[in-house]
């Protein structure tokens, strides 16, 4: 695991400058803090920060192939490099390391850009072809590791993390107004964009070729539903079949391996394939909260990690803790991300790297088997859509005027919900039309500052998947719902701080459930497969019956409690205020003063409102951090 950087001229007669290359490198040095490399060739220019993960003794970047004509930067891991290898060996390849780096070289040599189909991981890498003067890039299929880049009229930049890029004196750090309404749309930033202007990300699943000043973009992969001819039983048994295979693969280490516990059925299941499958001991870590307001997982985590014989090691963090790290939770971040587990991760890893290199988690298994309830309520909210037939609405308003007599959250939630169709409010799980900003969108924004927001814009970037699911997915409501997760809340929420997070602490965070052919497998299953009556994720959960715990199994979802809430409303409350209220936020003129002070009002009284405040608590920390200060400082760099 790794970080890389670079940086191509259009002007074959430009050189990239040394100094810039070692101070983009050295951006991301919490990324690879075991070694840094480069290499300079005419227009380009390559840099590298080194994790050392598999072949301690090799493997250092940017490595080239026998003749020196091919260069690699690269970030990840590909877990079947050894069967790749063998495979380029038998057509006269010559390796001089043991280093999953080099497969990819003589891959690109063998296949040319055909090569990331081969591929089976996490990957960011790029390559330098001195033969053709082009630069390739390429991100994994499901996005598990990050790649941003900015093209302007004389070179393309790129880097595993955008502080790489704003390293070059000659990027100007400035921000995209319209993306800020699809932040608060959404609580993270789907689709290519950034909030830096002219910073994008690399889509999950493609490829860029830059070669005499034209830059062409490819998708190489999509998550594709099939139907599948297996029955429930053998369903069940392929489940685990491949799922064993992918927890063996993500295996492969020269060091240490450690397990994330939450106290749920993938973090369990994870731990429990893994017994047996190194020689080395298993450690498990996971987190607690001093507040008593909140479900505490250690219990569950430590049940799944006795079971296992793992060596279990916890850690409890306080609300002044969490506030304490919101600033660099932005700068590590980098994009606004309203993600309150995120600071947990953060301390988890930390906690761990002092034991691990390397962690494995159970994300994705949620979004790959239907594990959220949202999926549930929205299955039948549309079949009572369907019995309710031209009636729905009339329903849905009468219902929606209860709320003020009941004062339920799900009502006020799902009634306005029923007389809508489900590609006018399906955004992703974690958000939706009736979100508060959404619908006070001109309370909220300044007038001036009105004028930037296009909602339709906004949620384009979401609901394009709604349609674009294919024949064999679209039919099926589960499977649509897990698609647009799958292309959007995963990669650029979910994803992004697992990575972040954990590569903050120099930490490598590997996830087998977003193994592509499992994935794959998940996407030729029916819906009912997933979803059955009121039960969530339910082949998993048959298919994993014997391997977790019965408490562990049968308690109710309840994903990873952060009590911010809470903690907004009290210990938090005087430090929010001055944040969101004082001038220099103001001085922003994004939002009404007044809708604020109602806002952060309302939220003291009633509770309600805390995702939307940390929300906003979050991008004025992200203006505070990359626009109130010289970016390119030392103190900026290092994150403190």
């Amino acid at each position: 695991m790794c970080g890389i950087c670079g940086k191509l001229y259009f002007d074959r007669g430009r050189k990239v400058a040394p100094s810039v290359l070692k101070n983009m490198a050295d951006a991301i040095s919490h990324r690879g803090p075991d070694d840094e490399g480069f290499h300079l060739s005419g227009p380009a220019g390559l840099g590298f920060r080194r994790l050392s993960i598999i072949d301690l003794g090799g493997g250092h970047q940017p490595l080239c192939n026998e003749d020196g004509t091919i260069w690699i930067a690269f970030n990840g891991e590909i877990y079947n490099y050894r069967e790749l290898r063998g495979f380029l060996q038998s057509k006269g390849h010559i390796f001089r390391t043991q280093s999953d780096t080099e497969v990819i070289v003589h891959l690109y040599e063998e296949l040319g850009e055909n090569c990331v189909e081969k591929l089976r991981g996490m990957f960011g890498f790029a390559i330098w072809d001195e033969r053709t003067q082009s630069l390739f890039l390429a991100r994994d299929r499901v996005g598990i590791k990050p790649l941003y880049y900015r093209v302007s009229s004389e070179s393309v930049i790129f880097g595993s993390e955008i502080k790489a890029i704003l390293a070059d004196p000659e990027v100007k750090v400035e921000v995209s107004p319209e993306i800020i309404d699809r932040f608060l749309t959404f609580f993270y930033v789907p689709g290519e964009e950034t909030l830096f202007r002219n910073i994008h990300k690399l889509a999950p699943g493609c490829c860029m070729l830059v070669q005499n000043g034209s830059v062409k973009i490819r998708q190489y992969w999509d998550l594709r539903f099939t139907r599948s001819t297996l029955s429930f039983e053998q369903a069940e048994k392929r489940f685990n079949e491949v799922l064993e295979q992918c927890v063996s693969m993500h295996m492969i280490s020269d060091v240490p391996v450690g397990f994330l516990l939450s106290g749920g059925v993938d973090s369990t299941a994870m731990l429990s394939f893994a017994v047996g499958k190194t020689d080395k001991p298993l450690s498990s870590f996971t987190l607690g909260f001093s507040s008593p307001s909140v479900t505490d997982e250690r219990p569950y985590a430590r049940l799944a990690a006795e079971r296992y014989g793992s060596e279990y090691h916890e850690a409890t963090i306080s609300s002044r803790e969490f506030c304490d790290f919101l600033p660099d939770y932005v700068w590590y971040m980098e994009e606004p991300v309203c993600e309150p587990p995120a600071v947990a991760l953060y301390y988890i890893s930390k906690l761990a790297r002092d034991f691990v290199k390397v962690l494995i988690s159970g994300e994705g298994g949620d979004e790959a088997f239907g594990g959220y309830p949202n999926y549930r309520n929205m299955l039948w909210m549309e079949r009572l859509k369907r019995l309710l037939g031209p009636f729905k609405g009339a329903v849905g308003s009468g219902l929606s005027s209860l709320n003020g007599v009941l004062h339920s959250r799900r009502l006020k939630k799902y009634a306005p919900l029923i007389g809508m169709r489900l590609e006018s409010h399906y955004y992703s799980r974690t958000s939706g039309p009736l979100q508060l900003f959404n619908c006070s969108a001109e309370q909220l924004y300044t007038k001036d500052f009105f004028q930037h927001v296009n909602k339709q814009q906004s949620v384009h970037a979401v609901t394009q998947y709604l349609q674009s699911v294919g024949d064999a997915g679209r039919d099926d409501l589960v499977n649509r719902m897990l698609y647009v997760d799958t292309k959007t809340w995963l990669p650029d929420d979910l994803l992004l701080k697992a990575d972040k997070m954990t590569m903050a602490n120099s930490v490598e965070l590997r996830v087998p459930l977003l193994d592509h052919e499992l994935l794959e497998f998940a996407a030729s299953l029916p819906g009912n497969y997933k979803v059955r009556g009121l039960e969530t994720k339910y082949l998993a959960k048959k298919a994993l019956r014997d391997r977790i715990p019965r408490e562990i199994r049968e308690r109710k979802k309840t994903g990873f409690p952060v009590p911010y809430e809470s903690w907004l409303r009290t210990d938090l409350r005087d430090w929010l205020h001055d944040l969101l209220l004082d001038s220099q936020t103001s001085s922003r003129g994004y939002f009404n003063r007044g809708f604020l002070e109602k806002l952060l009002a309302q939220s003291q009284t009633t509770g309600e409102y805390s995702k939307e405040i940390f929300s906003l608590a979050v991008l004025e920390l992200w203006h505070r951090r990359f626009l109130g200060a010289d970016v390119r400082s030392s103190a900026a760099i290092s994150g403190h």
